[in-house]
């Protein structure tokens, strides 16, 4: 597989291009083709994979939130982490980001999980691991999509500059462990989880510390409010 065999917008592809002809990746299509082959429900469906990438442009990137795995309920994923589809129940690790949101900014809730409009503004909303099998919860881990996203997160870290990176929870704080603090923000705190959240991903204030930064470095901060309308983000 190389990197003009895949639908990707060109500022990754240009420095994404190395690994797709990397043998990790050509093995990595192969088990999903086998995995389809063998009846296997995979989600997001094939045109979402790069989905992250393409609504958030790399020259765009301002602010970096790291998920895990996507949603492994049918209908749920479409390529941006902690986002769901519009009309599909917003899951529990949202809905304490929607809390966070409005005790930190004064944003009211709204009704659905889906994020674009975010993406749309710089946040680049990336999972650690792209697919998933249907029902089987880190199902793909392991296949090296980790291997891929370590070189989105190295190419923001490289290319751009004064960006906020949230990590949430051990696992995206150990994944983007290399970023320089120098040159970006890095905010940790506890994943926004049911198990976690009371233990200080409440109170974090990471969207507002965001918005002070991005100021401070001349930047145009993130509009936070998402449209009630999950239409309008389209």
């Amino acid at each position: 597989m190389s990197a003009a065999d895949v639908r990707l917008e060109e500022s990754w592809k240009r420095v994404l291009g190395p690994e797709f002809s990397s043998p990790y990746m050509q093995q990595l299509r192969e088990f999903l083709v086998a995995e389809r082959a063998n009846g296997k429900r995979i989600f997001p469906k094939g045109a979402e994979y790069f989905r992250a990438l393409d609504l958030t442009p790399l020259g765009k990137v301002r602010v970096v939130i790291l998920g895990q795995d996507p949603y492994h309920g049918a209908g749920q994923a479409h390529g941006l982490c902690f986002s769901v589809q519009p009309g599909v129940r917003i899951p529990p690790s949202l809905v304490n980001i929607y809390k966070e949101l409005e005790t930190d900014l004064g944003i009211r809730p709204v009704r659905h999980g889906f994020l674009e409009s975010w993406a749309r503004q710089g946040v680049l909303l990336l999972n650690s691991v792209l697919t998933v099998e249907e029902a089987r919860a880190a199902s793909h881990q392991g296949r090296g999509w980790e291997r891929f996203t370590d070189a989105v997160i190295r190419a923001v870290n490289d290319e751009c500059s004064s960006v906020v990176f949230m990590l949430w929870g051990s696992y995206a704080q150990k994944k983007a462990a290399f970023v320089d603090r120098e040159r970006h923000l890095v905010l940790r705190a506890p994943h926004p989880s049911p198990l976690s959240a009371h233990n200080g991903f409440f109170g974090c204030r990471h969207f507002s510390k965001a918005n002070e930064f991005l100021r401070s470095r001349g930047l145009e901060p993130i509009d936070w409010q998402l449209p009630t309308d999950p239409v309008l983000s389209q």
